[in-house]
């Protein structure tokens, strides 16, 4: 007697976002990336539609950064004072399929640089690759209130994917986003009722829900991961079934929290036992990637090479 199949089906779907535009879009991009879509859940492709193929965002600081370790800086030592350069080396060497241009050297703590030093850090970048980019402020809200409608004045008609937005710091800069065309991303610190409220003050204000990509607070492999991988597997469930308050893709940041944890910046003196810190680094980087990939997330930014490799073979593999 035959087994009948189960199959498993959803009332709905992700929105698909599109970033970036190329000259018969207005924009100067070589290509748009399309997140999202997907009508079942991750790689059950034997149920539905999985959607879009998720994308690697590699991070460019706009200053040389003080706080990675030696085995992750030493990959971008000949290019860390150049944005463009540095960006280039992404793409070109590393197979970046977007830029993430994080400007912490706004930050008033840090080197406080004008919204003008921030507009000419875009500004190089654009004109150094032909990906789709992502500008990520300092997250500190005042200064990025400052910052970023200068920043997205630059980026005009390029379609990026700025952020970030919360429930207390958000008018200005969808505002903007309106105005210049651009996607927005939408924080949530690991809380799926704040993720809707924040994509319901976004609709309040008219933002097109396709526009929006959201960013549950992202987990490092042994700092609450499975945590973030519980809250992004509810959003999607949440989506599938209906809700259109949840059902926007998703980005994580997987190079800045995994080098955080002391397993990935410990150096070797302080704890040989570990293994080479060379390997070690890069394998959480990429497991913490791997493990997120799983609940679903459409958009990674990562910072070493080595643990890009390792996402992008496994993203291939899921994806024939």
């Amino acid at each position: 007697m035959p087994i009948p199949p189960l199959k498993e089906t959803y009332s709905s779907s992700v929105n698909v976002a599109t970033i970036g535009a190329t000259e018969a879009d207005g924009g100067t991009r070589s290509k748009v990336i399309e997140v999202g879509g997907a009508n079942a859940l991750p790689y059950l492709d034997f149920d539905g539609d999985v959607g879009r193929k998720p994308v690697i965002a590699m991070d460019v600081l706009d200053r040389v950064p003080t706080d990675w370790p030696d085995v992750l800086l030493k990959e971008y030592k000949d290019v860390a004072n150049d944005p463009g350069a540095w960006a280039k080396k992404c793409v070109e060497e590393h197979g970046a399929d977007m830029i993430c241009v994080k400007l912490d050297g706004t930050n008033p703590d840090l080197d406080n640089k004008s919204a003008d030093e921030a507009a000419a850090t875009v500004e190089a970048v654009l004109k150094a690759v032909s990906v789709p980019l992502i500008i990520w402020g300092c997250d500190v809200p005042e200064k990025d209130n400052e910052v970023m409608p200068k920043v997205s004045q630059a980026a005009k008609g390029e379609r990026c994917l700025l952020g970030v937005v919360t429930q207390d710091n958000y008018k200005t800069l969808t505002a903007v986003c309106l105005a210049d065309g651009h996607n927005i991303i939408g924080l949530a610190p690991l809380d799926i009722n704040i993720a809707k409220q924040v994509n319901v003050l976004l609709a309040d204000m008219e933002f097109p829900s396709d526009r929006i990509v959201m960013f549950q607070t992202t987990g490092a492999l042994g700092y609450g991961i499975e945590y973030a991988y519980s809250i992004q597997e509810r959003e999607r469930l949440a989506a599938l079934g209906g809700d259109k308050m949840m059902a926007m893709p998703v980005i994580c940041d997987v190079g800045r929290e995994a080098w955080r944890a002391k397993e990935a910046k410990t150096e070797d003196a302080e704890a040989p036992e570990w293994g080479p810190q060379v390997e070690r680094g890069p394998m959480w980087e990429g497991i913490t990637a791997v493990t997120l990939l799983h609940a679903g997330a459409d958009i990674f930014r990562m910072r070493h090479p080595k643990a890009v490799q390792y996402l992008r073979k496994t993203i291939d593999e899921f994806y024939g």
